[in-house]
């Protein structure tokens, strides 16, 4: 019998752990009696959630990188179906992180347990079979950008809902951007660059080094620059990502959202963090680099492709891409002095990118979809 109070949940990621704790906050307000236990980090665990296994057991990028780590996310799917056969739940709840929670998915659909998938695989960018393998396991899927909700249900089943992007409900800017960069030790009359070399430790190793070089030239003609570390990564590994005994600019953790409306431009690499820059007004250069066998498979399958969240949802490459060999310090310096000269015609670009996010509330929405779901369970499902 399924544990009707229970849902399995598995973000996989500090981006996945973000949105999973506003879901998870946005579910328990509307059915407290409900016990979510799973895969997750910090904002899981203050949402409500049962953290049974850190997010960063599985935490990689790349092909190469996640084959890496196969040992850690063996013992992690190892749990779960374990907790799947022993403790039945209502549901699984997946968020983001495909490649490995579609594996999830495929085993709680053999176990005839309900899946409910939030924030899609950018099945735009990598082509259509995906979507027709998750239209036969997946029993509902709640989208962020709208037209991803045609793209899914294209395939047979409309198990697909458009709920609107989670970053609008906490996306909040608290402080005017002098007294932020007051606060944080940061003159307010110098340009000020925000370095955001990611989340993971993979990417992070590939990019910081040239990142900061970037930096030192930036420096000199008169930026100064902060580093927005992301809270599943220490300090201490930074420094040994970079080969320097301290890093030459500050490394800040939190306070996130006030330093990029602060911030002239942004260095961040392709992800979340773009599309947070660029809607609180900070245009950033994109940056991504795999190792060469990763990205040399990427390139058999999708070809070079805008790749930018920003840049995807607006339809075209407002904000400069950087990828692998591009990622150079002469480069990045002359992409960032560009943006900075261009910032009041960007203006028009990021209204329009925050027409089409559409409005706050998606965690709510996300929640209601997965209530609808469970509530459409038989008593007595096995």
């Amino acid at each position: 019998m399924a544990e009707r109070g229970q849902v399995l949940l598995v973000a996989g990621e500090a981006s996945g752990d973000l949105h999973g704790g506003h879901l998870v906050r946005a579910l328990l307000e509307q059915r407290p009696d409900l016990e979510v236990i799973g895969v997750g980090g910090a904002q899981l665990r203050a949402a409500g959630m049962e953290v049974q296994i850190d997010v960063a057991a599985l935490s990689a990028a790349g092909l190469v990188e996640i084959a890496a780590s196969i040992p850690r996310h063996w013992r992690v799917m190892r749990w779960l179906k374990r907790r799947m056969d022993q403790h039945r739940p209502a549901a699984v709840v997946l968020v983001d992180y495909p490649g490995f929670n579609l594996m999830v998915a495929r085993e709680a659909y053999r176990r005839n347990i309900p899946v409910f998938f939030y924030i899609a695989p950018q099945v735009w960018a990598w082509g259509g079979g995906r979507a027709r393998r998750m239209a036969r396991i997946i029993d509902r899927l709640a989208v962020i950008f709208p037209f991803e909700e045609p793209l899914f249900n294209a395939h047979g089943r409309r198990f697909a809902r458009y709920v609107g992007h989670p970053l609008l409900d906490g996306l909040e800017v608290t402080r005017a951007p002098d007294e932020t960069r007051r606060r944080h030790g940061l003159r307010t009359d110098q340009p000020l660059l925000a370095v955001m070399p990611g989340s993971r430790r993979s990417e992070i190793g590939l990019l910081l080094p040239d990142l900061l070089r970037a930096v030192e030239q930036l420096k000199a003609d008169g930026w100064q620059a902060v580093l927005l570390r992301a809270p599943t990564v220490d300090a201490a590994f930074l420094c040994r990502a970079a080969g320097l005994e301290a890093l030459p600019l500050p490394v800040i953790e939190g306070d996130t959202y006030n330093l990029l409306a602060a911030a002239d431009v942004a260095l961040a690499s392709s992800g979340t963090a773009t599309l947070e820059a660029a809607l609180l007004g900070c245009p950033p250069v994109i940056v991504y680099r795999f190792s060469w066998l990763t990205y040399w498979l990427a390139w058999l399958v999708i070809g070079r492709r805008i790749m930018g969240l920003p840049n995807v949802i607006l339809g075209r490459a407002v904000f400069p891409e950087l990828l692998q060999g591009e990622v150079r310090p002469e480069a990045l310096v002359r992409q960032v002095g560009r943006l900075r000269a261009e910032r009041p015609a960007l203006e028009r670009a990021i209204t329009q990118l925050r027409s089409r996010m559409g409005t706050p509330g998606a965690s709510g929405r996300a929640a209601r979809e997965l209530l609808d779901l469970l509530d459409q369970q038989p008593p007595d499902s096995p």
